[in-house]
């Protein structure tokens, strides 16, 4: 598949790029997308929820009353989850949420990724370009021209800048990852996939 290289201004340039049939033209599986999308979401849990127990709770180990006699039903202490201030049945424990995904399925999932975003063509590739300072305002006017200030974009790079990093950093639909570090999510989260014309190597040989 090829693709016109855009400038920084929004424009088309002559030059074209032929994106990878081996990265960009798979045949997509949407259950290994699932598997991955599913993991890295998890990952994102902090599992510190919780609650206290019978054994937890503060209060008095006293009997309320005796056990038979008074007409009413049985009770031990006051900490019994059926009183009010007892402690929680089954409550939830600090746990973590990860679970594994093969490394084979998470290649698939993130070529069949990006060959959804081919497929309906929602990648754009782009000169390689630097800001000189860091400038939101400047981070800004180049979403601007491509018309995607209010849409979801990854722009994806082939090595560290942190001059475009800091300078998206406020914007909150706007992220830049590196090449190396693209994943599943964020290639489906992105309405539009921005690729460094330098970027695109770096993809295909990781992937």
């Amino acid at each position: 598949m090829k693709l016109a290289i855009h400038n920084i201004k929004g424009k088309e340039t002559t030059k074209k790029v032929d994106l990878s049939k081996d990265v960009f033209g798979v045949e997509p599986n949407d259950h290994a997308i699932y598997l991955d999308v599913k993991q890295f979401l998890a990952a994102q849990r902090s599992g510190t929820h919780k609650t206290k127990g019978r054994s937890e709770v503060k209060g008095s180990r006293r009997k309320l009353r005796k056990q038979k006699g008074s007409g009413a039903a049985r009770v031990g202490d006051i900490k019994n989850p059926l009183f009010r201030g007892g402690g929680r049945v089954f409550g939830p424990e600090p746990r973590s949420y990860a679970f594994k995904v093969n490394k084979k399925v998470k290649r698939i999932a993130r070529k069949s990724a990006l060959t959804h975003k081919a497929n309906t063509k929602n990648i754009i590739v782009l000169e390689d370009f630097n800001f000189k300072q860091v400038s939101t305002s400047q981070y800004v006017d180049f979403l601007l021209n491509f018309d995607l200030l209010d849409n979801k974009t990854v722009l994806v790079l082939a090595e560290s800048n942190k001059n475009i990093f800091l300078s998206s950093r406020n914007l909150k639909r706007a992220r830049v990852v590196l090449a190396s570090e693209l994943n599943t999510y964020d290639v489906m989260n992105a309405n539009k996939l921005m690729l460094m014309e330098s970027s695109i190597n770096e993809i295909v040989k990781n992937f």
